[in-house]
């Protein structure tokens, strides 16, 4: 396969090399899991910046708009291979052939999906150093090995990963905020903390233009490690009890916050922005309810919960925290659990998600996890959600020192706002699912009453909700 050169060492602009390029990525763009435009037409498309990683592969930022001047354009971080017939075990990553421009009767596909480009990223990480605004750095003290087999996991939404020789995983992020991504910054703060519950960075690389971002980061891969969500079902289908891992779970949480709280600096007491919160909290609600008509009947119930928020006076301080923690967000290997993927919710801004916030937060979203996964079995188990939720706050408690029971308007606040979350996702995207978190807000809408955790980490104690589960 005959390969092309840069377009930048030829003469050719962005621009110029947008015209061989743009019918292809406003079809292809649309149909990838990772993009967050689902139903949008791609009108807008403009290449913010080119790189040439190595012949017939071009690192491209692609700034996408659907005409839409309430909503701003999105960028893309996008390798794309460039040749003139493709061979047909890459047939799968064809995006298609240019009509026009510098690569016009070329072949343009998926980079990623090319084992070549693949091990050439490898070494570009192996290897720190720049090319053109890329820069590649990684830590001193680990030695990467070359020649590691690489192979696209074929299992991620809103980025790519790749795995190399069952060693390393890389993760690229597809949608390129401004700034540093957590999910960098914060395994790098907690490796230095000595906190062990986190695969800590060993390489990574970033751009400077048009904005200082970061692009990917390489991790140790855990192979022989299973999520948390895969775990939870097995138990469901086989009538296995997960107390004990939920229990051990809740402890695992407890010290990555422990961590995550001397690793950066704390922020006020919750009660010092409870009004600002709630008030965030219902303009999503209200939002929502809009979206989703099904929600109508509940809202003056779940704004209870935020009330409750508003007026609440907790002495404890916020902190860094995971940001989007559930079941799938975790691993399991052996006896011992993993916290993964610290990026947060993709579709917030880097600096919302570095905020401090309550570790309640975290907690809720577990919360919730617990119970999508009995809901998604049948028959529907409220009662095995329940033992979880009461084993994890409990295996929280031991480590923490403190209960999340306890501060159970602001669980019932964020568990709220999270269930708003998922209906809305639910019913855009998975409108056979939106009867999940449906459940949780009619459960939600009702006054719930005041737990009184106990001290027995795997007897069930009274919750803050109904034994209706979610």
């Amino acid at each position: 396969m005959r390969k092309v050169v840069s377009p930048r060492p030829s003469g050719h602009s962005p621009a110029h090399l947008l015209t061989s390029l743009a019918d292809l990525l406003r079809t292809w763009l649309p149909e990838q899991r990772w993009f967050a435009g689902k139903g949008r037409r791609v009108t807008d498309l403009s290449l913010l910046s080119v790189t040439e990683l190595h012949p017939g592969c071009l690192h491209l930022l692609v700034s996408t708009g659907d005409g839409s001047t309430a909503r701003p354009g999105d960028c893309y971080q996008l390798l794309l291979g460039v040749g003139d017939v493709l061979p047909p075990r890459l047939a799968h990553a064809r995006i298609g052939r240019a009509s026009e421009g510098p690569l016009a009767g070329l072949t343009v596909y998926d980079a990623l999906q090319e084992p070549r480009s693949a091990d050439l990223l490898l070494e570009r990480l192996r290897t720190p150093g720049t090319a053109g605004p890329l820069r590649f750095e990684r830590d001193a003290k680990v030695a990467v090995p070359a020649g590691l087999a690489p192979r696209l996991l074929d299992a991620e939404q809103s980025n790519s990963s790749l795995v190399y020789g069952n060693a390393y995983i890389l993760k690229i992020f597809r949608r390129v905020r401004c700034g540093i991504n957590p999910d960098l910054e914060v395994p790098w703060a907690l490796a230095r903390q000595g906190c062990t519950r986190v695969p800590a960075p060993v390489a990574w690389f970033r751009t400077s233009q048009p904005q200082p971002a970061t692009l990917g980061v390489l991790q140790p891969f855990l192979p022989a490690a299973v999520d948390g969500w895969t775990l939870a079902l097995d138990s469901l289908t086989a009538g296995r009890e997960f107390t004990d891992e939920a229990y051990e779970l809740g402890r695992a949480t407890a010290e990555v916050h422990l961590a995550l709280a001397a690793a950066f600096a704390l922020g006020a007491p919750t009660g010092h922005g409870s009004r600002r919160l709630a008030a965030a909290m219902i303009e999503r609600l209200d939002a929502t309810s809009r979206s989703v008509p099904e929600l109508m009947p509940y809202v003056d119930g779940l704004r209870g919960a935020f009330d409750a928020l508003a007026v609440l006076d907790s002495g404890r301080p916020v902190q860094r925290i995971h940001g989007d923690l559930h079941l799938g967000q975790v691993l399991r290997a052996g006896e011992r659990w993993f916290v993964i993927d610290f990026e947060g919710e993709p579709a917030r801004p880097i600096a919302e998600r570095r905020q401090p916030q309550s570790p309640v937060r975290d907690v809720a979203g577990m919360l919730r996890s617990f119970d999508y996964a009995a809901r998604s079995r049948h028959p529907w188990r409220p009662e095995w959600a329940r033992r979880c939720r009461d084993a994890y706050c409990a295996g929280y408690a031991a480590q923490a020192r403190w209960d999340p029971r306890a501060e159970s308007e602001l669980l019932r606040a964020y568990e709220t706002d999270r269930a708003v979350y998922e209906a809305l996702y639910e019913a855009r995207h998975r409108p056979d699912w939106l009867p999940v978190p449906m459940a949780a807000i009619a459960r939600l809408a009702e006054h719930a009453p005041t737990p009184t955790p106990s001290g027995s980490p795997h007897t069930p104690v009274p919750s803050f909700h109904s034994a209706q589960g979610g």
